[in-house]
């Protein structure tokens, strides 16, 4: 079943995206939590139109993007966690944390756009974000015990 997509939908697609999508989520999900419509030839006119009458607002939603990911680009974080003397944390490291010490530094980014592989070890990382379809930027992290960032 090919949809429209309404707005962003975490590993799936973009507003705007015309995507392949399996009949019962479609039909069960997307469409009544109104996130999507089907794509109809009448809806994917409309959908040409109005993406042709915004492109310039598009532009400047790119442009934002680019220059947050410059101011992001140097930007590298630190995080403590509790861990064994082996170095292995108590839990992980994700998204959550990444998110609330880049707050801590001023910028307020969505957890959901950060995508990074669990550190279960003191070390260092590095985590994407996505913060358009065309601009991610890579912030390294690294993970130190709680004792030695003290």
């Amino acid at each position: 079943m090919e949809i429209i997509l309404k707005e962003d939908v975490i590993n799936l697609g973009y507003k705007n995206d015309i995507v392949k999508v399996k009949n019962g989520y479609g039909r069960n999900f997307l469409i009544p939590t109104g996130k999507a419509i089907v794509a109809t030839p009448s809806a994917k006119k409309a959908l040409a139109e109005e993406l042709k009458q915004r492109a310039h607002k598009l532009a400047k939603i790119k442009a934002d993007a680019e220059e947050l990911a410059a101011k992001l680009a140097p930007v590298a974080l630190t995080i403590a966690a509790k861990a064994s003397e082996t170095g292995a944390i108590y839990g992980s490291v994700g998204s959550i944390q990444i998110a609330e010490e880049l707050a801590k530094l001023g910028f307020e980014i969505d957890r959901k756009i950060i995508v990074v592989d669990a550190a279960k070890e003191v070390g260092e990382y590095a985590a994407t974000i996505k913060l358009h379809r065309e601009v991610s930027v890579k912030v390294p992290f690294t993970v130190v015990a709680e004792a030695a960032a003290e």
